[in-house]
Parts: C-alpha cells; sequence; structure tokens
C-alpha cells in the first residue's frame, strides 16, 4: 500500500535554515509580518490535505479515467475528485498566494509551490486542475485590463472558475508561429474565435462552474509567424454584465486523449466554432501575455517532477527495509532471519540516495526559484525586482528539464528497487513512472529548455547571468574556502564554475559558425547546467548541517543531510566531465547520418 508522509522538516530546513525566506520576504511590504510559524502551520495543513484526501483516489482515478460524453462534450472526472475539489475550495487552498484585492490570503509564493509539490506527490493529476488555473491567473493578472480582472480574478481566486492554456494544435506543437486558429473581430469589441486545440490539460471538466480558457489565435491581417498572434479569453460559459455565469458558449471538448500517465487528468481537444472572446493586452502581441502563463507553468512541471520523486523515494525506501532477498556481500546483517532486508546491497541504495539527491536538491532550487519570483513580482526595489527576474529567466528551463529528467531517473530507481513488484499496478510505483514521463514533454520538450537555456539565456548575452550565478558560487567559496570540512562539497563546484566559462566560449564560437552546434550541445549543456546548480545548493546544505552539528545538534536529520551531499558530490556530480565530453564532439556524428537514417 502506498504511504506519503509530506516532508515537512525538509521543507523548513530549506526555508529557514538554508534560505532564510522570512528575512527576504519581510523586505517586501506585503509580507512585512511574515514569520516561520505562519508557513510551517500552513504547510502542516497542507500535507494533511494531500495525504488524507488526495492520496486515497490517487491509484483509483488513475483506474478509472475520466469520461467524454460525446451528446453533451461534457466530461466527469473519477470518482471523488469533485468532492476532494469542493474541500479544497471550501479551505481557501486556492487563494493561498492569490492577491488580497481579488479575494486571496496574500501568502508567499515559496509557501503555494510548497504546498502544490505536496499535491503533486499525493496526486498529480487532480493538481493539474487547479494548478493551471494559477498560471492563468498570473496571465490575466499581469495583462488583462482592470474589467478583465474584475471579471474573472475573484472566481478564480476562489476556486469557483478554473482556468486553461490553449495553444498547441494538430499540426503545431512548440512552433506557435504556424497556428491556424482565426479571430474575427466583432462590431461591440468581441471576436469570434474559430480553431482547434489539442492536448489541453483540463481543458473540460466537471470541478467548477466555469472553465476560463486562454486561447491563442489569429487576427485577420495579422503578420505571419509568431508576431502575429494574439491572446483571447474564451471562457466555457459568457458572463453576464453583474458577474454571474451566462450562456454556454461555442468552445467545447470533442475527445479526450488515452495516455500513458496522467490518466485521470482531462487532456481535451477543444473546438472553438465562433466562440467569443475578448483579447488580452495588444493585437499581434499574444506571446507576451501567455509566456507568463507558460514560465508559470514551466516551474509547475518541474514541481510535480519533484513531488514524484519524493513520493516515489518514500515507498522505495520502506520497501527496502522490509523486502528480504539474499545475504549482504559482507556478512549476514539480519541473523534472525532467511535473508537480509535488501537495503544493506550497495546499488539498492544507489537508487534511494539518488531519488534522495534528487529530491532535496530539486526542493532547494524550487524554494530559491520560488523567492526569485517573488521578488521580481513584489520587491519594492526596482534593481531586485530585475535582478530576481533575470536570475529566474536562467533557471527556469533548468527547474523544468533537470527536475523531471532526474524524476525519470529517480521514479525508475524507485521501481527498481521493488523488482518485479514494482512493474506490477500493486504497489503503485509503475504509476509515478508513467505519471511522471509527460513532464519531460509538455510545457515545451526539455531539448527545447534546453535549447532555450543554451541559445537565449546564456549565449544570447554572452554568459553574463550565468556570471552572475558564479558570483553566488564564488561568494560561497570566498566564505568556506579555507574550511576543511567544507572542502569535499565546495571543490567540486569551484572546478566545474571555472570549467563552465571555457565550455560556453568554446560552445558559442562552434555555434557562431554552425548553429547545428548549439542544437547538438543543448541537452549535455543544460545537464551540466543543473549540476552546477544543484551542487551549488548541496553544498549550502552541507554548510549549514555542518554549523549545526559543531554548534552541539545531535539531531540525525543533520547526518542524514551530510551523507546524502557526500553520495551526490560522489557518484551523481561526476557525470558532467561524460557530459561536457560528449558535448564537445560536436554536430558532425548527428547530422552527417543520411544513410544510417535513410
Amino acid at each position: 500500500m502506498t504511504i506519503y508522509n509530506p516532508p515537512l522538516r525538509d521543507m523548513q530546513f530549506v526555508m529557514h535554515e538554508v534560505l532564510n525566506v522570512t528575512a527576504d520576504l519581510q523586505q517586501i511590504p506585503m509580507h512585512a509580518d511574515m514569520d516561520a510559524d505562519t508557513i510551517n502551520a500552513v504547510l502542516e495543513e497542507g500535507g494533511k490535505f494531500a495525504a488524507e484526501v488526495l492520496m486515497p483516489i490517487n491509484r483509483s482515478g488513475d483506474e478509472e479515467h475520466c469520461v467524454l460524453d460525446q451528446t453533451t462534450h461534457e466530461v466527469t472526472t473519477p470518482t471523488g475528485f469533485k468532492a476532494a475539489y469542493q474541500q479544497y475550495v471550501d479551505a481557501g487552498w486556492a487563494a493561498l498566494a492569490c492577491d488580497p484585492a481579488y479575494g486571496g490570503q496574500g501568502l508567499p509564493l515559496v509557501v503555494n509551490q510548497l504546498f502544490y509539490e505536496m499535491m503533486n506527490s499525493a496526486n498529480q493529476a487532480w493538481a493539474m486542475y487547479p494548478g493551471l488555473t494559477h498560471g492563468a491567473y498570473a496571465a490575466l493578472y499581469t495583462n488583462g485590463t482592470e474589467a478583465q480582472k474584475e471579471t474573472y480574478l475573484h472566481k478564480m481566486t476562489s476556486g469557483e472558475w478554473t482556468g486553461t492554456m490553449c495553444l498547441t494544435e494538430p499540426h503545431c506543437g512548440t512552433d506557435l508561429g504556424l497556428m491556424r486558429s482565426k479571430a474575427e473581430p466583432q462590431a461591440d469589441g468581441t471576436y469570434k474565435i474559430t480553431g482547434t486545440k489539442i492536448f489541453i490539460s483540463a481543458g473540460e471538466h466537471d470541478l467548477s462552474d466555469n472553465i476560463i480558457h486562454l486561447v491563442l489565435a489569429r487576427l485577420p491581417d495579422a503578420p505571419p509567424g509568431i508576431k502575429g498572434v494574439s491572446l483571447f479569453i474564451v471562457p466555457k460559459y459568457l458572463v453576464n454584465v453583474d458577474g454571474t455565469r451566462g450562456a454556454r458558449n461555442s468552445i467545447f471538448a470533442s475527445r479526450l486523449e488515452h495516455k500513458m500517465g496522467i490518466k485521470a487528468s482531462a487532456t481535451a481537444q477543444i473546438e472553438l466554432e465562433g466562440a467569443v472572446g475578448t483579447m488580452v493586452g495588444e493585437p499581434n502581441k499574444g506571446m507576451h501575455g501567455m509566456f507568463v502563463m507558460m514560465n508559470a507553468a514551466r516551474l509547475g512541471v518541474g514541481n510535480q517532477s519533484l513531488g514524484l520523486t519524493e513520493i516515489a523515494f518514500q515507498n522505495a525506501l520502506v520497501y527496502a527495509k522490509e523486502r528480504t532477498q539474499m545475504r549482504s556481500l559482507s556478512g549476514v546483517k539480519a541473523k534472525d532471519q532467511p535473508a537480509d532486508p535488501i537495503i544493506v546491497h550497495p546499488d539498492v541504495r544507489k537508487m534511494l540516495l539518488t531519488a534522495k539527491a534528487y529530491a532535496e536538491g530539486g526542493r532547494a532550487l524550487m524554494c530559491f526559484s520560488s523567492m526569485l519570483l517573488e521578488k521580481e513580482h513584489n520587491h519594492p526595489d526596482e534593481k531586485v525586482r530585475k535582478d530576481s527576474a533575470e536570475m529566474l529567466a536562467l533557471l527556469t528551463p533548468i527547474v523544468k528539464a533537470f527536475i523531471t529528467d532526474n524524476g525519470h531517473i529517480a521514479t525508475n530507481a524507485c521501481m527498481q528497487v521493488f523488482g518485479g513488484h514494482g512493474f506490477i499496478r500493486d504497489t503503485g510505483m509503475e504509476q509515478f513512472v508513467r505519471d511522471n514521463r509527460i513532464n519531460m514533454i509538455y510545457e515545451g520538450t526539455n531539448t527545447i529548455q534546453s535549447l532555450d537555456l543554451l541559445g537565449r539565456k546564456v549565449l544570447g548575452n554572452q554568459g553574463a547571468t550565468l556570471k552572475k550565478f558564479g558570483k553566488l558560487i564564488g561568494a560561497l567559496v570566498a566564505e568556506e574556502g579555507v574550511n576543511e570540512k567544507m572542502a569535499e562539497f565546495i571543490t567540486p563546484v569551484a572546478i566545474l564554475g571555472e570549467q563552465m566559462t571555457k565550455f560556453t566560449t568554446e560552445i558559442g564560437f562552434k555555434g557562431f559558425q554552425n548553429p547545428d552546434e548549439v542544437g547538438a550541445a543543448a541537452v549535455d549543456y543544460l545537464r551540466v547546467a543543473g549540476h552546477l546548480v544543484f551542487g551549488y545548493f548541496w553544498a549550502r546544505m552541507a554548510q549549514v548541517a555542518l554549523r549545526q552539528i559543531a554548534a552541539g545538534s545531535t539531531d540525525p536529520f543533520y547526518v542524514a543531510k551530510l551523507q546524502t551531499a557526500r553520495f551526490y558530490f560522489a557518484k551523481l556530480f561526476p557525470e558532467t566531465a561524460t557530459l561536457m565530453r560528449s558535448a564537445r564532439t560536436g554536430s558532425k556524428v548527428l547530422m552527417d547520418t543520411e544513410t544510417a537514417l535513410a
């Protein structure tokens, strides 16, 4: 039977001992009174909701799926999903980090992200319904008119209405400049929108009273390509002048996709047949508004894999302690049993520690990124806002791609711990593997994220932002460089930081001569950059643990943190050498392959 214990202690460690988030939050006027006790109390209750309400319907939802009525175009979610959503709304969870001006509670974004990590652990498919609403809320909050905000944000904040984003079309995915959906201007200032959108997560369901779709479409006179795309609000039900729900709009689900995982999430094909919409922002500048939602979604997808990595680790650890198989190579460990628990075997420990290291490293990066997002939007100092936005732009593709790749590695490793029992449905492990697999694909495949990181975020400004992250590493090295106990954590990061400069320059020079060189190196490059970032946070976590032990703490938490840090630097971090060697081989062995791929 699957278990889940919300990792509250580790969340508290990252927030309060490593990042000291309350000190940063108190520099922001809206969070001036925020304290650790409040944050901890909220997350404790959030953990109960995830473990007690969402997890029990995770497997049943996977087995039951969603059902589309082809006559009414209505979708019924699995048993228990609607009731769980009502509990979520009634408890005020939907409003957690939203603006009080629209009925929100105004809590920090980092709290909301950690709450969502726990929901993703417990039930990723369910968490996608309210999760997408946060992205739609952010897009309208940033780019909508005051009238649009008043019309939609109050009920999206309360959870009465949910949101989606409608980008992909049957003939185009990431290349949105190829889209064909059309928006015809009407005399009353609205638009009639016609087209087909596919792979729309939570595109149709029975959880909320209305679904607010954010749709990309082209105006009749739009220029070609991505510069001719506009953004529109297209609600499932039109909204009356008094804010109440009106007539059914002509936007509906024509099919649900039959997927490998997240089967309880309604992934819909959406048809728009002259559906009424209103424009968000300026004509032909829809991507500006949509990027707000897309970037929020990319952070959210990384958080999905973080959640699955955590719950897969927890269950594999319990199993490894209970399952007996063979004897330890170094001698009998369980003398009262016919065989030893499999946790005595080195490679089982390697698989477990891989998941643990990737979960805890991912959590530190996620919290750090959430604080950057908070500062970008709410800090009173313009320079802090700008610097935070720049750093977050660099880290976003790493959050999305590195954490989800790690989730793939970790969930598969944890399933392997179960042996044959992991491959069957009874243990729940194979669902974590299946559910995680989509995270590497949607919201821009991990290859797209890699191209974004290397091509735009690094080479696009001659490595300026990467150098700023390097300064964080430099400051840590300067602080701890003479501390022998920190050498095993600091030295690998410092060396890789120096290597990254030459590595980046080399790829940039080759890419200037042949752009395919960037494409050939990008995936390897992102993974190296991911380890640089994880290495920095693991060094900081080790620093705190060492200080606590030196101060006399006997809490085994800190010993465990050091042991995991040592494992990470010894067994996972060294793959950077192989990755850099692979990246340097260039594009020729990939592109000069006409015969091999004939």
